[in-house]
């Protein structure tokens, strides 16, 4: 049994913090119109308008998975393709769902060093073949900040949605943690998203302090034509709306989301300083963003799982991620490291 109550094994393990919590209750008080008519989405949704200082739609949907599929699926047909990054996480994390609501458009993968794609990545794939037997490159999907939590400078993005648009592809953003990227950058958010070029953007909401609901933004507003009915027949649609949108308020006012982001991208620094240097231990990633990317011996996962800790090991041979949140309190990042410590000690 678990008897450590914060764990780094992801950012969705945290609450609900209490802004949103508050907009939560305050949405809870009486009687309000149905299905997104009420004033609470209409508030949030004007509150993202002004954050990008542009006039985007906004869309509440109930996770990731469903922003990016419905997102991708309003820009593709079933003849198409989405190129995006081999690590990117609507190809290995969500069940097929952006090839199952776009009725069968492929995702084609490329590769670039710390979870990036590149420019030649993308002209390799949009230019391997143009016949009508092949799936035609649609969408760039853009992960910001990276599987691997690295993240885009602005420049970066200028450049390869550059190369993407000359092929005429359209951009997707899957920002499930744009909110640690923009703490990172110390960018406005328009700077690397509109500006850039990007189409739309699915803005994380649950790892940055709600307990459910993520925010799709089309700043193309065209392409976002009938995506409510696309909300609708996938079950997206939430009835009572409010309870989905009011804490999206509580983090958007004062910026709140910012101040998490912040934290949890500098528990995750503090992290990081604490474990340099440790033998055995290498740091697989720049750590830019909440995540530490470690490498590690087998006998020291297993003295950490033993521990009662929690964490993930998909990426790469000996590969253990730990994820900080809003959160993350340093008493659990020393606890932590002590017990890795400890485990080195037990192992050498």
């Amino acid at each position: 049994m678990n008897t450590i109550p914060q764990q780094f094994a992801s950012d969705n393990y945290s609450g609900m913090c209490a802004e949103a919590f508050e907009y939560f209750v305050r949405a809870n008080t009486d009687h309000d119109l149905s299905y997104g008519n009420d004033r609470w989405t209409a508030e949030a949704a004007d509150l993202f308008r002004e954050l990008f200082e542009t006039d985007c739609e906004v869309f509440f949907v109930f996770n990731g998975t469903a922003a990016n599929s419905l997102a991708l699926s309003t820009l593709c047909q079933s003849y198409h393709s989405v190129v995006c990054h081999e690590l990117a996480h609507i190809e290995t994390d969500e069940c097929g769902a952006p090839e199952f609501f776009s009725n069968g458009a492929k995702i084609l993968l490329t590769r670039g060093e710390d979870g990036k794609v590149t420019s030649n990545g993308i002209r390799e794939i949009v230019t391997k073949r143009t016949d009508i037997h092949y799936p035609k490159p649609q969408v760039l999907s853009l992960t910001q900040a990276t599987e691997v939590g690295t993240i885009y400078l602005q420049e970066e993005l200028k450049s390869i949605i550059q190369t993407a648009k000359e092929y005429g592809l359209l951009i997707h953003m899957d920002g499930a943690r744009f909110a640690n990227a923009i703490a990172t950058l110390n960018l406005s958010p328009k700077a690397i998203t509109w500006q850039c070029g990007v189409d739309v953007l699915c803005f994380g909401g649950v790892k940055n302090g709600l307990a459910v609901g993520e925010a799709v933004i089309f700043f193309n507003r065209k392409l976002a034509e009938e995506f409510e009915y696309r909300c609708k027949q996938s079950g997206q649609l939430a009835s009572k709306m409010r309870f989905m949108s009011a804490p999206w308020i509580g983090l958007l006012k004062n910026n709140v989301w910012l101040e998490n982001a912040r934290h949890a991208n500098h528990s995750a620094a503090l992290l990081e300083e604490k474990i340099k240097g440790l033998p055995e231990l290498s740091i697989m990633f720049p750590r830019q963003a909440n995540s530490v990317f470690l490498s590690m011996p087998s006998a020291l996962k297993d003295y950490l799982y033993a521990k009662g800790w929690h964490f993930y090991t998909f990426i790469g041979l000996g590969g253990v991620r730990f994820m900080c949140s809003w959160d993350t309190r340093e008493e659990y990042i020393d606890r932590l490291v002590q017990d890795i410590k400890e485990g080195l000690q037990l192992i050498s």
